[in-house]
Order: C-alpha cells, then sequence, then structure tokens
C-alpha cells in the first residue's frame, strides 16, 4: 500500500504531517510493503482555495490513501472518485502516522469534518 503524506519538509519519516493537504509544499509517499519513500514537490501549491486539483499536486503520482491534518471538501471529493481514502493525522511525524495507521487508529476524514476556508469565520478543523 501506498501512503500520501502532505509536509511542509521533506525529512523522510521524520517529516511533520502537514495541516492542509492542498498546500502542502511537498509530499512524502510511503510503500508498507517495502518501506521505500519517494519525495513529491506539490505542483498545485498555489491554488485558488476549492479549486484544488489532487493528482495534479500529487504528479498523477497513485497513492492508496493520504493521511493529513486538514483537507477542503473538494479535494475529499475527488480522491475519495478515485478509491483514495483520506485519514486525519493523530501525531506529529509520519513514522508515528504510519504506526496508528497500521494499528487502524485513524479516522478517515468525512465531508463534515473538511476545512471550510481560511477567512478566520468558517475556519478550518485543523491547525
Amino acid at each position: 500500500m501506498r501512503i500520501g503524506f502532505p509536509v511542509s519538509k521533506a525529512d523522510g519519516l521524520e517529516s511533520e504531517v502537514y495541516g492542509h493537504f492542498g498546500s502542502a509544499p511537498v509530499f512524502v509517499v510511503f510503500e508498507t510493503e517495502n518501506g521505500d519513500i519517494k519525495m513529491i514537490n506539490n505542483k498545485d501549491q498555489h491554488h485558488a482555495h476549492g479549486f484544488c486539483s489532487p493528482m495534479k499536486a500529487l504528479d498523477n503520482e497513485r497513492v492508496d490513501a493520504i493521511v493529513v491534518g486538514g483537507i477542503g471538501a473538494g479535494a475529499l471529493s475527488k480522491l475519495n472518485q478515485l478509491g483514495i481514502k483520506v485519514f486525519r493525522s493523530a501525531a506529529p511525524t509520519i513514522k508515528e502516522n504510519i504506526d496508528l495507521f497500521r494499528s487502524s487508529s485513524l479516522s478517515e476524514f468525512s465531508l463534515q469534518h473538511c476545512c471550510g476556508g481560511h477567512s478566520g469565520i468558517a475556519g478550518c478543523a485543523h491547525q
């Protein structure tokens, strides 16, 4: 299984999971079967809020799941339509979240948990 993690700085498994999918500078893709790691620069980082193109952001790299602190409804819907599940990060680093993922301790994002905007009024469900 290939799990994508949005991060601000690629530090391997010690990378801290980013708070928002679409604006993360980098993605780390972890292969659970062999431990391989791949870094991907976000190709859609500067999109308008609500217009994220997840596969463009991932440079068309196929993943089975995403673990992130927060995500907009549009990006979540697009990822889910592609069969990609999105989980809420529950620890600071990729390594810790992988352990939680393996023990089925991460909750899956639903539309009710998505970011409503960054205006300070609607607010995000993440930091």
